[in-house]
């Protein structure tokens, strides 16, 4: 019965629904050009391809800002704990053993900036109300507060781990910094991204009447980037001292008296060999420790002070005249041919050897090469590109242009030395034009610099240092008024008056040396009035 009933007939349709309509096809334009072949063959061939460069890393994107209502001060407090605790995260991704310290990697670089982007997008979304803004100010020193005290507490074990200077600095074996390092690097570039942010928004700034109370904060980042940097400057520092005064000591290199045509080999100092494997390790280290520009201040005393070494120990070094050009040697003596004495018997048959042809050698002998050492001119000249090639600190600002010229000063008193020394080794001393041309060779050197090297080029007939004429120990004198090139400054009218006093007491001193000195105080008189 069920299966006997039908649909009726209203529920189905009437005919076959129509076709639809063809689409209208677009006529296919006739061309000339060649259609390009798939690339499935040629994707392939992945290395023949050239790899592309790594694209350079994202600037951070300022997150929008919140909806100012009545709770828009509690939202922006937890807004900026979570990006505080974002900051100081860990990064995704397994742990390298190249940079693992506990099973840790380093905060990548750009952390500090993405903070101070969401920090300055609320402050310019409230520069209009400056209540609103003063009181978003205020609220920043908790979070903040909290991340100094996470960095000093992520820092603290890596400073007080052996392995922080260990190695001290780094070597040609070992260039690149240890894991250690490279957190203590980590923490100390993103303290030095969040003080760059601070100057941006002018925050914690010491003529700031705001009272936002983040001049706390910002010393307390300062401190944090000194205490990472400060250290492995200094570790560099201590390894390129004893280079440096090693260039007091004349080079060991000996010479001996040869026949003309010998070739000259220079040798170099043995500390201008060692620095020129070891400074281009130092450039590249120091230009990762002084990533940010809070850390490039280690760069100014660092670079006075070894360029000042260099400069005391070249002038000290005692003055070696130049070498005559070797005495041509002696020529292979031949045997005297006694004369032969008139005789009735007849000459001997001569042997068949003297009517041999003679053929001459394919390549003559080069003539041997004898060690040179190089002059104390050449060896000045040399330091001074070498400490050129480190790292300066960028003169971005008022305070990093005041330490360029400080260490520009710096490197003209080295740049000044090798053309007196060149001076006093190609003319003779009692050749030397006149007493001005003195004080134009030596107008950039500090007074107590150039004085050591004219006592030792024009023949101290006495045969006493400096220190010595004054009646003090070499490492007092050293001490107490060749600490640096302030303090040669300010002792070079009390050492030269007593050095003239001596002079005219009796100590046997060169003329000319005493006329450029009495020059150089009578100038130093004028310029303290």
């Amino acid at each position: 019965m069920m299966n006997s009933i039908k649909a009726p007939s209203f529920f189905r349709p009437t005919s076959r629904p129509s076709s639809p309509a063809p689409l209208a096809t677009t006529p296919r334009p006739e061309t000339t050009e060649r259609t390009a072949r798939p690339l499935t063959k040629l994707s392939s061939l992945s290395n023949f391809r050239r790899p592309s460069p790594a694209p350079a890393p994202p600037s951070p994107i300022a997150p929008a800002p919140l909806v100012q209502d009545g709770s828009y001060l509690e939202t922006l407090a937890l807004k900026l704990s979570e990006g505080v605790s974002k900051a100081l995260a860990q990064p995704t991704g397994l742990p390298i053993v190249t940079d693992a310290v506990g099973g840790k990697r380093p905060i990548p670089s750009g952390r500090g900036r993405a903070l101070g982007a969401l920090i300055a997008s609320e402050l310019a979304a409230t520069r209009e109300n400056p209540h609103l803004n003063r009181a978003i100010l205020r609220s920043l020193l908790r979070p903040l507060s909290v991340l100094l005290s996470n960095l000093s507490a992520h820092l603290l074990p890596l400073l007080s781990s052996p392995l922080f200077l260990s190695p001290p600095a780094p070597s040609v074996q070992a260039p690149t910094p240890n894991p250690t390092q490279l957190h203590a690097l980590a923490l100390s570039a993103f303290a030095g991204e969040v003080l760059e942010v601070f100057d941006e928004l002018a925050l914690g700034l010491d003529a700031d009447t705001r009272g936002d109370g983040l001049k706390i904060i910002r010393e307390g980042l300062v401190s944090i980037v000194n205490r990472v940097v400060n250290p492995l400057v200094a570790g560099i520092r201590a390894e390129m001292m004893p280079l440096l005064e090693a260039l007091e000591a004349p080079n060991s290199c000996n010479i001996t008296k040869v026949a003309s045509g010998v070739k000259h080999a220079p040798v170099q100092h043995q500390s201008i060999t060692a620095l020129t494997a070891v400074i281009p390790v130092y450039a590249r280290a120091l230009s990762r420790y002084t990533a940010s520009r809070y850390s490039q201040a280690a760069l100014t005393p660092f670079l006075i002070s070894v360029v000042w070494r260099g400069l005391v120990a070249l002038a000290n070094r005692p003055y070696s005249p130049p070498s005559p050009p070797p005495s041509p040697g002696l020529l292979p003596t031949l045997a005297v041919k006694k004369r032969r004495s008139a005789s009735i018997t007849p000459p001997l048959t001569p042997p068949s050897a003297r009517f041999t042809i003679k053929l001459p050698p394919s390549r003559p002998p080069s003539p041997p090469s004898v060690p040179t050492p190089t002059s104390t001119a050449v060896d000045a000249r040399v330091l001074c590109e070498l400490l050129g090639t480190l790292p300066r600190p960028a003169a971005d600002t008022g305070s990093a242009r005041l330490a360029n010229e400080a260490i520009e000063e710096a490197f003209d008193g080295l740049k000044a030395l090798p053309p007196l020394l060149e001076a006093l080794q190609i003319l003779p001393p009692n050749q030397l034009v006149s007493e001005e041309e003195l004080e134009v060779l030596t107008e950039e050197l500090p007074t107590l610099v150039a004085l050591p090297v004219l006592l030792n080029a024009y023949g101290n007939q006495s045969g006493r240092s400096v220190a010595q004429i004054l009646g003090l120990s070499e490492v007092e004198y050293r001490k107490g008024c060749l600490s640096g090139f302030g303090r040669a400054e300010e002792c070079a009218g009390a050492v030269g008056q007593r050095i003239l006093d001596m002079f005219r007491r009796g100590e046997v001193a060169p003329p000319i040396v005493r006329e450029w000195l009495e020059a150089e105080m009578a100038d130093l008189a004028q310029g303290g009035n």
